[in-house]
């Protein structure tokens, strides 16, 4: 049969020549009955799926943590509640430094939310920032520097980078006191040796040696560097973020008194970001100060990994994990091979509230309630927090993370459990599982844990119905 159909054309159906309507037109018919939806078998995506993305649409986020911060309201209740929360220390705190702390600071925040009020809005955020930086940072810190009083664990990191320059270990063989203990890896005692360097014979040696203050630098540069890798663009500055994360109680009072977990928290989340961006490198070696610092920062190791193995293959996972184990066993070995009872007894026993002397991180946290109980309430709490862990771990690998927001909450929802169970904790061991959520995300400006795919060309809010050819 000789068709008469001209090559290239279609043949024109409707109402006129007896036909029904084409799949495509009904399917354009079908959008005015569904508004605001693309039509069945639709599609917009300029490109295939790609592992790990959602199967709905990328949507903006509503509340963009920039915008959220901006408000008066939330910069007032923020305030108040730092206020409340620094006014409480005098009150209920037996510890002579958080009281000092407590009672500058409070007033700081005060006058910080004042001036939110108060100010036009172009100033209000920086100058409450300034004000509360100073009042519940740097007046304290420098108060607590000159007069040589913090908490014990500075002294116990200075002491440590003497005994590693006089006889090459960290460690103390004998401990008598709770004070001769050093839970921290090798790689602590660095932060000591402006103090052997130093001395504290003037003032400026006093607070330059002190170890709060490069605890303090430390974490401040990770965190500004982790800034610059995960930024979406450069139209804003990490110095305003900065300030206000600093002068909050979370990380005021640490930094004010003792600061130890300041260095991990940096480099945890630096070595995120190092990740996402494919610096394998960086990532290692960031990642082998983390795990020489403390060995509650080794689960930071496979989930930066397992990171880059699921955005860039197999070979930089590889490379990375090498790089972060080799460089810290170099650190850590040493120790191991000459002092090793001592190492397992105050790096690992003692924190866990397993030695004859307690440590005195006794916040009543979950673990430690349960471990009041005596040995038996003990066994729960470490049961309890190793199957906790074991769960976070089935989940890490079951939905490997595909970004640095995605990996910092799998990390930050593991330490969190192991501070809220472990048979001893500090409220303030938190901070790091706190400022693991908060900091990725404020430098990427979303709050969704997933990657951005970025739109090869505009997508229509609303299909444009298929027209007939002819």
């Amino acid at each position: 049969m000789v068709s008469t159909r001209t090559p290239g054309l279609t043949r024109p159906r409707g109402r006129f020549t007896g036909r029904s309507r084409t799949p495509a037109q009904t399917i354009a018919t079908e959008t005015s009955s569904r508004p605001g939806r693309p039509p069945r078998g639709f599609s917009v995506r300029p490109f295939p799926r790609q592992r790990g993305e959602s199967t709905f649409p990328p949507t903006h986020d509503r509340l963009n943590p920039a915008k959220l911060a901006s408000m008066r309201s939330v910069q007032l209740f923020g305030c108040l509640i730092a206020a409340g929360w620094a006014g409480a220390f005098p009150l209920v705190s037996d510890l002579d430094n958080q009281r000092v702390w407590g009672l500058i600071a409070a007033p700081a925040y005060l006058l910080a939310g004042l001036l939110c009020l108060t100010l036009p809005r172009r100033f209000a955020a920086h100058a409450a920032a300034a004000v509360a930086l100073v009042g519940a940072v740097l007046a304290p810190l420098g108060l607590l520097a000159l007069h040589g009083r913090h908490q014990s664990e500075v002294m116990v990191v200075e002491r440590s980078a003497h005994l590693l320059l006089t006889t090459g270990d960290a460690y103390l063989p004998h401990p008598a006191v709770v004070t001769d203990y050093n839970p921290y890896l090798p790689a602590m005692a660095l932060f000591g040796l402006p103090r052997q360097l130093l001395g504290d014979s003037t003032a400026f040696a006093r607070v330059a040696g002190d170890a709060r203050i490069w605890f303090a630098l430390t974490f401040f540069a990770c965190l500004l560097a982790a800034w610059r890798l995960l930024r979406p663009s450069r139209d804003r500055a990490p110095l305003l973020p900065l300030a206000v994360l600093t002068a909050s109680p979370l990380i005021a009072l640490a930094l004010a008194v003792g600061g130890v977990d300041l260095p991990l928290i940096g480099v945890c989340c630096l070595a995120m970001a190092l990740a996402e961006r494919d610096r394998t490198v960086g990532a290692g070696l960031v990642l082998a100060l983390a795990c020489s610092l403390k060995w509650t920062a080794w689960p930071a190791l496979p989930v930066a990994v397992l990171l880059l193995w699921r955005l860039y293959g197999r070979r930089p996972a590889a490379r990375t994990a090498l790089i972060g184990v080799g460089v810290s066993a170099a650190v850590i070995v040493p120790s191991v091979l000459t002092q090793a009872d001592a190492l397992v007894e105050q790096v690992v026993r003692f924190p866990l509230g397993m030695t004859a002397i307690r440590t005195p991180a006794g916040s009543p946290l979950p673990g430690k309630v349960l471990a009041g109980f005596g040995p038996t309430g003990h066994s729960i709490s470490m049961a309890l927090m190793t199957v906790a862990l074991i769960g976070v771990a089935i989940w890490l690998l079951a939905r490997p993370p595909v970004s640095a927001i995605a990996a910092a909450d799998l990390l930050a929802a593991g330490l969190a459990i192991a501070f809220m169970l472990a048979p001893a904790g500090r409220f303030g061991y938190l901070a790091l599982p706190a400022v693991l959520v908060i900091w990725p995300r404020l430098a990427a400006r979303r709050w969704s844990s997933r990657l951005p795919v970025p739109p090869l060309g505009r997508v229509p809010d609303e299909p444009e119905p298929a027209l007939p050819r002819g």
